[in-house]
This record gives C-alpha cells, structure tokens and sequence, in this order.
C-alpha cells in the first residue's frame, strides 16, 4: 500500500511531472498493444502516400499516351517529358518510402519477436527486439539510403512505366501514321526518316535518341544490381 501511494503522489518541486511507468505484467502488455496500434497507424499512413505517387505516376503515363498516340500532330517530346515527370515522381515516392521503412521495420520486429513467440515459441528467437526497437524510439534514423529506396520502387512500379514510355516513344518517332497524315509506309524504313522525326528543338535527332539511350542503359543497370538483404528485408519474401 505504501509503495502503491508513492506511486501516486506529485513529484517533488524542481524534479517535474514524471510520467507514471507501467510495472506490472499486464500493464506492459497494454502499452504494448496501444503501441502497436500507433505504429501500424503510421506506418498505413506512409503507405497510403507511397500508393498516391504511384497513382499519379499511373495517370501521367495513361494521360502522355493518349495525348501523345492519339493525334499525329502532337508532338513526341510529350512522351520524353512524360519520363522527366515520372522520374520526380519516383524521387518523391522513394523519399516517402524511407519514411515507410522505418515504421514498417519497427512493426516487423514486433510481429516477428513478440508476436510470433506467443503462437509458436521459437527457443532460438531473439530477445533483443525491444533493445532495437527502443534505440530507434531514441534517436530515430533511416534504415535505408536514397538510391536504395529508388532502386526498390524502379523494380516494383516505376520500370514498367519508363518501359511503356520508350515503346510509346519508338513506335511515335518510327511510325508515318503517327507523325504525318497520308504518308506512304515505305518511309518507316529509313533510318534518316527515324532520325528527322527524333528533331527536339535547336537538338538534332541523333543526339536525342543517344541521350534516350543513355538514359534507359543507366536506368536498367540501375534496376538490374542486387538487393541489399538487410534488416527486415531478409525476413521472408512479402515486402513492399
């Protein structure tokens, strides 16, 4: 009884409010389910936003494509921008997704430890989860570095749309239905024909089309270097 009233009572002046710690078993059970449920609202949050980059990149594709394949007039610089814009998109989403990392690692490694041991006790389960888990309440930090994140939503999302743009773009520049109404076929199979088509601007075709080379070589070898299997990563298969 004694220790339950100096539980209660204020702190002394000087020292402060101090909060109340839970001690008993079934108070730490509590706080810990409260903060999951905190954690796994963040974490739905962060992934809501990923979700939203990745449907405005959608749209942007879906809108240049039929703007840019539907008329012969319109220009094939359309398609070209269409890659700039989704490549700040894939900036964005991979910021978001440093975010995400960090939420998604912390409820993970409840799930995983704390979790998982209450179904099916593992004796070579590791107990130091809420050591890591504490250290990241501490001092916060990224759990992933920023071309890491990229590299991570190129694969899953962003290669598909670069990929749809450079056929959309090859079949805009080598295609005469699609540059000149009334132009007879034939001209599709020249070469010089493709380069005139390729023209940005004062920039001659021939150099528009090594700088989309370029690019498109940079971003598959990019794509194609293997995963860094780290942290929760290396934990099972699912992951975003």
């Amino acid at each position: 009884m004694k220790a339950e009233q100096d539980r209660l009572l204020p702190a002394r002046e000087g020292e402060g409010e101090r909060p109340l710690l839970p001690t008993t078993p079934g108070e730490i059970t509590n706080t810990l389910i409260h903060y999951y449920r905190g954690e796994l609202g963040r974490m739905t949050s962060w992934r809501d936003r990923i979700d939203r980059t990745s449907n405005w990149a959608i749209t942007v594709v879906a809108a240049l494509l039929s703007v840019s394949l539907s008329t012969p007039t319109s220009h094939h610089g359309v398609l070209l921008f269409g890659v700039m814009l989704i490549t700040l998109l894939l900036m964005i989403e991979a910021r978001r997704y440093r975010f995400f990392d960090i939420y998604q690692a912390r409820i993970r490694q409840i799930e995983r430890c704390y979790f998982a041991q209450i179904l099916a006790p593992n004796p070579n389960g590791g107990s130091e989860w809420a050591a890591v888990i504490a250290g990241s309440l501490r001092r916060p930090r990224f759990l992933l570095s920023y071309g890491e994140a990229m590299h991570r939503r190129l694969k899953r999302n962003y290669g598909w749309m670069y990929f749809i743009l450079l056929l959309a773009w090859c079949l805009k520049i080598s295609t005469p239905k699609l540059q000149t109404e009334g132009a007879p076929a034939l001209q599709a199979q020249s070469w010089t024909y493709v380069i005139d088509n390729a023209v940005l601007g004062p920039v001659p075709g021939v150099a528009v089309i090594a700088a989309v080379v370029a690019f498109y070589i940079g971003i598959l070898c990019f794509a194609l270097r293997p995963d860094r299997d780290e942290g929760e990563f290396g934990h099972g298969e699912a992951h975003v």
